[in-house]
């Protein structure tokens, strides 16, 4: 089987920035020099899910309704975040599109978001497996049935705990761009989605700001090179975007402790601990790094609430139904509110007034079971005297077969040091780099990059 025409291959360097470009960068800096480099205005919030979905619809949250990596969905009573369905992205997608300017166009999504039953010709993903029992497995969901088990006879198992977590790092990105090359040389799609995530973890750990980010940058310029490579000699074109520019971090803004505190948020007592009680509460927060969407029972309340966290230091604006349409987050899955960060501020998903009423997840990986997102989960507590023993202990009880809590997150906000999600522009804020110098631009809204893809297919 031959490379089919219009090739393309969109590679999502998470993270990457005008500013992180340089010394460190020698192989993008030979994609621009063959093409071009253009600033993207960021979508809001500037998260992972939604700008993924805002790039592969050219619309805004208000109509393809991802607003957030998580959000309450008020007919269950319950927060979910990272769910994987793509049915919940609403709009035409860009393969849609493709397919109807392209006889036999295909399509591979490789651990992109919303990748499950999208209806692209190859896809893979993440999707752990959960026993009866109660364990957690790592593994992978993949279309067609068994294709992410051939990629792993090939290239070895996923390195599940190198994509997120403590030990998160190179290992997860350097297995996509691997299959990525797999997936072009075996099955020649015409567009090609690929997820680089490692930049990602060291911004947040480190901040920008930190000299150490520069081994990062370098690593997965490397990682992103060989890819582009591979790609450019086989005649394929290469694009490279990336979601989001991370800054610098100075505090944070425990917003449901703010709201409990002031009588609107309820708990319930469980086992000793306390869980948010969605359902009960007035008024609750669903936090995502540098935006919380706040969701309030009773209209009557709305005033008020707004008020409060207006008058909270660290807020910066909360945008009400005007201001939500005007920042184009007007969409029935958001908050009443949405509050937005102050620079260098993001918000914790914390309700608890007391550390020992937190829940036992709290200390865990756990991104399902938590009403926000959690960048602790990066790190392993500085306070355990001996983590590699507490992690070898733990793993060996549930070896033996004992119920075992791996809680080894801290309780530390002040740990992180890197965050995003306001709308960043210019040098620190998202781009896209391309080898097709014919379609040259200085600077690209994000719902433009779908029909700038499209050009491709043209």
């Amino acid at each position: 089987m031959g490379k089919k025409e219009n090739s393309l291959a969109v590679i999502n360097v998470v993270g990457l920035t005008p500013a992180l470009l340089g010394k460190h960068t020698p192989h993008l800096n030979s994609l621009i020099e063959e093409g071009f480099l253009a600033e993207l205005e960021g979508s809001f919030p500037a998260v992972t899910s939604t700008a993924q979905a805002t790039m592969l619809t050219g619309s805004y949250p208000d109509q393809h309704g991802i607003v957030a990596n998580g959000w309450y969905f008020r007919d269950l009573a319950e927060v979910m975040f990272w769910r994987q369905a793509n049915q919940l992205v609403s709009g035409e997608k860009i393969w849609q599109a493709a397919r109807q300017q392209q006889d036999n166009f295909s399509c591979a999504q490789l651990f992109w978001w919303y990748n499950m039953y999208a209806d692209v010709d190859f896809s893979v993903t993440p999707r752990p497996i959960y026993p009866a029992d109660g364990r957690k497995i790592p593994g992978l969901y993949s279309s067609p049935d068994g294709f992410h088990e051939q990629l792993e006879i090939k290239l070895g198992s996923f390195p599940f705990f190198q994509f997120w977590g403590p030990a998160a790092g190179l290992e997860s990105s350097e297995w996509i761009a691997s299959s990525a090359r797999e997936v072009f040389d075996s099955q020649h799609p015409n567009l090609m989605l690929v997820y680089l995530p490692h930049l990602d973890y060291n911004l947040q750990r480190l901040g920008p700001d930190d000299p150490a980010i520069w081994k990062d940058v370098q690593q997965i310029d490397d990682v992103a090179g060989k890819l582009i490579e591979h790609l450019r000699v086989q005649g394929a074109d290469v694009m490279v975007v990336s979601e989001y520019g991370i800054e610098q971090v100075h505090g944070h803004v425990h917003i449901n402790r703010i709201l409990r505190e002031a009588g609107y948020l309820a708990v319930r007592e469980t086992l000793g601990w306390e869980l948010l009680d969605y359902g009960a509460s007035r008024a609750f927060a669903v936090a995502d790094h540098q935006v919380a969407h706040v969701y309030i029972k009773d209209a009557k309340d709305r005033a008020a609430v707004a008020k409060l966290l207006r008058s909270t230091p660290g807020i910066e604006v909360v945008l009400d139904d005007k201001t939500k349409a005007q920042w184009h987050v007007d969409h029935h899955r958001s908050g009443e509110l949405i509050a937005v960060a102050e620079p260098g501020h993001w918000f914790t998903y914390y309700y608890w007034l007391d550390e020992n009423k937190a829940p036992d997840f709290a200390r865990t990986v756990d991104i399902h079971r938590k009403p926000g997102y959690d960048p602790l989960e990066l790190f392993v507590d500085p306070d355990i005297a001996s983590p590699k023993a507490k992690i070898a202990w733990r793993l060996l009880q549930k070896k033996l077969g004992f119920r075992m809590l791996m809680d080894v997150i801290p309780l530390k906000p002040e740990l992180v040091k890197g965050t995003h999600g306001r709308k960043v522009t210019g040098i620190h804020g998202p781009l896209l780099i391309s080898n097709r110098r014919d379609l040259v631009t200085d600077s690209l809204a994000m719902p433009d990059v779908k029909a700038f893809m499209m050009k491709q297919f043209v």
